[in-house]
């Protein structure tokens, strides 16, 4: 056996590896957000005259208003589909069209309802837009009439939050669809380029210091920073000016034909050593409801110690067809991890396509004799077929050995397409297996809602990943909540003030870094004593203090909506693990977003003549909480940020919030030759016990 070097650089084991593999993940060049129509059609594509984003990042949740014209270039009239990736958690409620130069503002409809009308008024000839979201891949926006040489204008508004994790947030436009669907793709054809004018504005506002921002895709962005007193407001531009950020490979673009093919990634860091806090944003208008929303936002501070034990490792890599002429580039990145892997560990390779491969025939020693024949096995590999995920994953699971924690790397978009695909199989095999499951998910129409909900049964961690992103940030992420313990089994009391209908439902961890949101209804202003209970390694504790809820609060109408979004999640998040439908939930769905106007599933945004919306019966109640909000947008844009913290008086947390240069106690300065390879296991077995008290009462 050859000498193998004490010291070993960490961050080269998983870096190199993971980082090649999430580049071999994506195709050459993704499909992009833009106009579509029938393939073969006899007319000249419909244009995307203008493309305007403006972003407002503020208090813990990003606003992002859209604004597109399109062109009609034929001699007859036509309908215009735009088509674009679902953003991550979005609450979609504000969609607008101009009718006759006037703004008309949609309204909620049932899914089925809401196209028929649509339907029907362009069979009249009559003006009319529809928003409908195709089920995680993408929202689809139908206008018509686009009158021959004629422009027509949308708008569309969405909420999200904007949580940080090591102290850093990340906002992310996305473009880049994906192309998953290829019955889609074969049928639609698609223009993405801008013709005239693009412009991408992000406004950052933040009651704590920002040391710094980022647009990692985009170097040319022109950035501004404006102090006023204690508050600092970072400002972004990509436009056409800066272009040449924008274009294939870094190269310039002609000002007349920018593409949306490229998601705009956005990254801010705060000051280190701020502490761990609690913070609050809340909505109650008592002239018109009692029951106001209220927002609390828990960063923990940095008391989760170290983990460190020897470890099996399962690489399951994709070789379907999708990775032809990038799989000399995995061959390479599996060379570089496998080299630096300490002797101490295992490893085992499996393989998928329409079916599995298990290279090394179970785990083999680290050694050169081993590394070389394994490498050897996965030169050999053609890409090629399908993706048979649920095989890949169940040969990955197969003969653990129970005496040593195991990480299995999952580097997929979730397309599965072969074999068994029902998620609920996905979800009884993680479930059997006491692993932690680390998943890259690739692009933006991957499959969420089976990739998540997976990696959550192993109490592991799923990080979605843009082309645009900070590749290097993912890592360090992942890297410090797995050499850490996590927070389990959490529970929130909150007690002096009648709080109810709190969301999510249930939170099962929390990892170093993060922050945990909880939205809920409360009827009257006063101090509230908060607990909030976590199990770190089986032992509990408790973080106590107290808040003052407002008895009246304007700046923030955007809440009640998301509350009713972060609902409706809990709601489709127990379908989704059933696999199975229920009209009560579903029709729960349906409520609750025609109440509060949004965008589901089960709903549409529809857009007619005013005296139209009269004829249907469709009362304007969408209307009037668009207007609410943009008013409060307006006057908050023009006032100060108001600090957000609320446990001043009383601290939650004793120690600084955890951050990548060493802003927290427990772990010191976090830089990019951590080990990832001594990352994902330590707290893999933390849940074990858990695990066996459900086992022993199932029994």
């Amino acid at each position: 056996m050859l000498n193998r070097p004490k010291l070993i650089s960490p961050f080269a084991i998983w870096g190199a590896l993971l980082i090649t593999l999430i580049i071999a993940a994506f195709s050459p060049k993704a499909l992009a957000a833009g106009l579509l129509k029938p393939v073969n059609s006899q007319y000249s594509d419909l244009q995307i005259q203008s493309h305007h984003v403006d972003v407002a990042i503020q208090d813990g949740y990003a606003t992002t208003s859209i604004e597109q014209t399109f062109y009609n270039p034929n001699d007859v009239e036509l309908e215009a589909l735009y088509s674009f990736p679902v953003p991550q958690n979005a609450v979609v409620g504000e969609f607008i069209y101009w009718i006759n130069g006037s703004p008309v503002i949609a309204e909620a409809v049932s899914k089925e309802k809401a196209r028929k009308i649509y339907d029907d008024q362009k069979a009249q000839g009559n003006a009319t837009a529809l928003t409908e979201k195709d089920e995680y891949k993408t929202f689809d926006m139908r206008v018509f009439p686009v009158q021959p040489q004629q422009s027509v204008k949308v708008k569309l508004v969405y909420m999200q939050d904007a949580l940080l994790d090591h102290g850093i947030g990340r906002y992310v436009y996305p473009l880049e669809e994906g192309g998953v669907d290829e019955a889609k793709t074969s049928f639609w054809t698609r223009n993405d380029a801008v013709e005239q004018d693009f412009s991408f504005n992000v406004t950052l506002r933040s009651s704590y210091p920002v040391d710094g921002v980022r647009l990692p895709a985009h170097p040319s962005a022109v950035i501004a920073q404006e102090v006023d007193g204690e508050n600092t407001t970072w400002k972004a531009t990509v436009s056409n000016n800066t272009a040449a950020a924008l274009g294939e490979g870094g190269a310039s673009q002609s000002q007349a034909a920018m593409r949306l093919d490229q998601d705009v990634v956005f990254y801010w860091r705060l000051q280190d050593g701020l502490p761990g806090r609690v913070d609050m944003v809340a909505y109650r208008d008592p002239e018109v409801s009692k029951r106001g929303t209220v927002k609390l936002t828990f960063t923990p501070g940095d008391d989760l110690i170290p983990v460190t034990q020897g470890r099996d490792w399962v690489f399951v890599l994709d070789k379907s067809g999708s990775m032809s002429g990038k799989y000399s580039t995995l061959v390479e990145g599996v060379r570089q991890g496998l080299g630096k892997l300490p002797e101490q560990d295992r490893f085992r390779i499996v393989m998928f396509d329409n079916s599995t491969y298990d290279l090394t025939g179970g785990f083999i020693a680290v050694n050169q004799a081993n590394i070389d024949k394994a490498l050897q096995a996965v030169e050999q590999v053609e890409p090629s077929n399908g993706t048979n995920l649920y095989e890949g994953m169940e040969a990955a699971l197969r003969k653990l050995d129970d005496d040593r924690p195991t990480g299995v790397v999952l580097v997929t978009d979730g397309v599965a397409n072969v074999g068994v695909t029902e998620k609920r199989h996905f979800f009884a095999l993680m479930e059997k297996y006491d692993v932690r499951l680390f998943t890259f998910i690739m692009g933006n129409s991957a499959n969420t809602p089976l990739l998540v909900p997976m990696t959550k049964l192993s109490n592991g961690v799923a990080t979605s990943v843009s082309n645009a992103d900070d590749i290097i940030g993912h890592l360090m992420n992942i890297t410090s909540k797995l050499t850490h313990q996590a927070y389990r089994n959490i529970q929130l009391d909150i007690d002096g003030v009648k709080i109810k209908d709190l969301t999510p439902e249930q939170i099962s961890s929390l990892y170093r870094g993060e922050q945990l949101t909880v939205f809920g209804h409360y009827f009257k202003g006063g101090e509230a004593q908060v607990t909030l209970t976590m199990d770190i390694a089986g032992e509990s504790r408790e973080y106590r203090t107290k808040v003052m809820l407002p008895d009246v609060a304007s700046s923030h109408p955007e809440l009640e909506r998301m509350w009713a979004f972060s609902a409706i999640r809990d709601l489709q998040a127990q379908m989704d693990y059933l696999e199975q439908k229920d009209s009560d939930k579903e029709q729960a769905i349906e409520d609750i977003a025609l109440e509060y106007g949004l965008l589901t599933d089960y709903t549409s945004l529809l857009v007619v003549e005013e005296e139209v919306f009269q004829q249907l019966g469709l009362e304007r109640k969408n209307q009037a909480r668009v207007l609410k909000e943009q008013t409060a947008r307006e006057v908050k844009n023009n006032q100060p940020v108001k600090p957000t913290r609320a446990d001043s008086n009383q601290p939650m947390f004793t120690q600084p919030a955890p951050t990548h240069s060493g802003g927290g106690s427990g772990g010191g300065s976090m830089n990019i030759f951590v080990l990832l390879a001594i990352t994902l296991l330590g707290a893999g077995r933390v849940a074990l016990g858990q695990k066996q008290k459900r086992q022993n009462q199932k029994h």
